[in-house]
């Protein structure tokens, strides 16, 4: 059995992906997973609603984290090589950021790592995950 990466590389794969996936919980228990953008500081992992197109304003994953903040994102690498394979789970506690400046600060890092952020900063809400445990997993 492969042991799971050292915490610090697992936060490093993690930061540098560009997407991930998050896992909020519906009212009824079930799993809700969306790609997400993300940025990552320190164990604290931030997203904000942006401007894209969405079937509602009222977007889900807000709904399930103010019912039940436990989530899960998850990145991973997939290569035809599979020694090359590993993924990172961050397993956390997601809150919407209501201090201006701790969401100035998470949209400054979001910007600082897409294009499409500096140009036109997201406008919804900016979501704070505090992580408390990082999981991985790697071939090799």
């Amino acid at each position: 059995m492969t042991p799971p990466l050292e915490e610090a590389e697992a936060r490093r794969r993690f930061a540098s992906s560009r997407v991930a996936r998050l896992g909020t919980v519906r009212p009824d228990g079930s799993p809700h997973l969306v790609p997400f953008v993300f940025a990552v500081d320190g164990d604290r992992i931030y997203f904000a609603v942006d401007d894209k197109p969405k079937r509602s304003a009222r977007l889900a994953r807000l709904e399930h984290i103010a019912g039940e903040p436990r989530v899960s994102a998850i990145v991973d690498r997939y290569e035809d090589d599979w020694s090359a394979l590993w993924w990172v789970r961050a397993d956390g506690a997601a809150r919407i950021v209501d201090d201006p400046a701790e969401a100035g600060r998470a949209l400054d890092l979001l910007a600082g790592r897409y294009l499409e952020y500096r140009d036109r900063r997201p406008t919804g809400p900016v979501v704070a995950v505090d992580v408390a445990r990082w999981a991985s997993w790697s071939a090799s």
